[in-house]
């Protein structure tokens, strides 16, 4: 087998995975090995990248297996980090098909070729969707109950992994995540990352819209504070097949987080309320098993983790909000996720 000295993080121009990139090029554990960045540029920029000779990146998506077994074979990978996904839980049922080939058939491709090629580690962010509703604190050791297709995706990935490594020996690591902010997030994708959404929306002078009445609860994790854990994983034993939780513990509610966008931006809030829709209220998860095996994580508090998010935001300007071209179902689409102009 050739010796492997590369890295492959799919999704790398995108939020985490451009993040990601550069905590590896920081840590002097991954020093020598090249990063080849995957990403198909569905909600990246090329921007994002990090520039650095260590950095190639490759247009594409993690969906064509036939591009990902020819990577596999050019660049020996020795850690795959898998970020790659459309992560947009409730627009998930209204885009099943779409859902399922890019965030599960998608991840089988990468595993198939991790299994063939001998992939020393292989980490995967997964997400607290696979809860559901009802399960607060989230926690490693609870069963997983799934409500949306994104969710239902993420889950399965996290079993094919399992099985993989039963029958193959693959080693893995799984991390859920949540509510991640920060720079470089995708501010012009109206279907998610609610602070992104504010934030357009205040540079273009719009109302700041809310589903419902505004007290769903998240936990809003700043993204260079999940990061450590993330990149250390295949140099922890206790990583090894395991899941954990990742993120801030603190949770806030939607309706607050809008309050505090406008106090950075300086402005009074203007909060359009629209008709609630379908999704989990209550959603905060429990992070004592990641600080067991990795240390306690850095925890930068909301006011400074938004005055980052701003800076870098008001840097790069509002972007333009496109309506996802591939709805399936159209029936009970939630105002302002159709063609409608709005």
């Amino acid at each position: 087998m050739a010796s492997q000295n590369s890295i492959l993080v799919t999704g790398g121009a995108g939020f985490l995975g451009s993040h990601l990139t550069r905590s590896l090029l920081e840590d002097p554990r991954f020093g020598g090995l090249r990063i080849i960045v995957l990403d198909d540029l569905s909600g990246g920029f090329v921007e994002n990248i990090a520039k650095s000779q260590e950095v190639l990146f490759v247009k594409g998506s993690v969906t064509d297996h036939e591009l990902i077994e020819r990577l596999f074979q050019e660049h020996s990978f020795r850690y795959v980090f898998h970020l790659a996904a459309y992560a947009a839980e409730g627009l998930s049922h209204f885009i099943r098909r779409f859902n399922y080939t890019n965030n599960l058939l998608g991840s089988v491709n990468l595993i198939n070729s991790a299994v063939r090629h001998s992939v020393q580690h292989f980490v995967f962010t997964s997400s607290i969707a696979v809860y559901g509703s009802g399960q607060v604190p989230m926690l490693e050791s609870t069963q997983p109950q799934p409500e949306d297709p994104y969710g239902i995706s993420k889950f399965a990935v996290e079993l094919d992994l399992k099985a993989a490594h039963e029958q193959f020996g693959l080693n893995f690591t799984i991390f859920r995540p949540h509510n991640v902010y920060g720079e470089y997030q995708n501010i012009g994708d109206r279907y998610r990352n609610v602070v992104g959404i504010f934030m357009n929306r205040i540079m273009q002078g719009q109302p700041l819209p809310i589903f419902g009445d505004g007290l769903q609860q998240r936990a809003f994790s700043y993204v260079r504070d999940i990061m450590p854990p993330m990149i250390s994983a295949p140099f922890v034993a206790q990583a090894k097949s395991e899941v954990f939780n990742v993120g801030a513990a603190t949770p806030t509610t939607v309706l607050d987080l809008a309050r505090s966008v406008c106090r950075e931006f300086q402005i009074e809030p203007n909060i359009q309320f629209l008709s609630a829709r379908n999704e989990v209220k209550v959603a905060w998860a429990d992070h004592s098993k990641c600080a067991r095996v990795f240390g306690e994580n850095p925890a930068t508090s909301m006011t400074d983790g938004l005055h980052r998010m701003a800076n870098w935001a008001r840097s790069v300007g509002a972007r333009s909000s496109s309506h996802f071209g591939n709805v399936e179902i159209t029936e009970g689409l939630p105002a302002g996720w159709g063609h409608d102009h709005t």
